[in-house]
């Protein structure tokens, strides 16, 4: 697996300053608000784990997985729901936690739906931003790495599900995605 990484962009020990240096922002802004911390799976699963374990004021957690390609590689522009929250959105603070914001269409879908069902704000918190592939405008409130328009995994991050589980973010070998 670490084989199929030409080379890590993102040591675990940045990843982990960053972590802290986001959760010390987060907590400046919701400290006394009890938000709700809205992990977007699979990828932003580790993120928000250590994330929330960075938070030390109240917080709950909840998980969606939803996407605009359906079964392709080309976006349809429609909102899918693959898995939904279950804590009640109304007259919450919700803060979205994503493992990459690439070509914000997902997002930019997904962040008025949770207006729409009541959420009093939404906030989008992501661990890497790539500007350079963004298509539609969406801007997150916390970033923690801008990156290049390379193809990267760990840390969440994943190619065919795989390499999720490496500690770092490492940019994948073009041979490996392009077969």
């Amino acid at each position: 697996m670490k084989n199929d990484v030409e080379r890590i962009l993102l040591t675990k020990e940045q990843i982990d300053e960053k972590v802290k240096s986001l959760a010390k922002e987060i907590k400046g802004a919701y400290k006394d608000k009890n938000p709700l911390i809205l992990c977007i799976l699979k990828g932003s699963f580790i993120f928000t784990s250590d994330l929330v374990r960075a938070l030390d004021f109240p917080c709950e957690v909840d998980f969606m997985q939803v996407s605009s390609y359906g079964s392709g590689a080309v976006t349809t522009g429609e909102l899918v729901i693959k898995k939904d929250c279950s804590t009640p959105l109304f007259g919450r603070d919700v803060i979205v936690v994503e493992d990459i914001l690439d070509t914000g269409v997902t997002l930019s879908k997904l962040m008025p739906t949770l207006i729409e069902r009541g959420a009093n704000s939404v906030a989008l918190c992501v661990l890497l931003n790539k500007p350079e592939r963004r298509t539609v405008e969406v801007n997150a409130d916390y970033i923690g790495f801008d990156i290049e328009n390379e193809f990267v995994v760990g840390y969440g991050l994943d190619y065919a599900e795989k390499y999720r589980n490496l500690p770092y973010v490492g940019i994948l070998k073009r041979e490996i995605y392009e077969k």
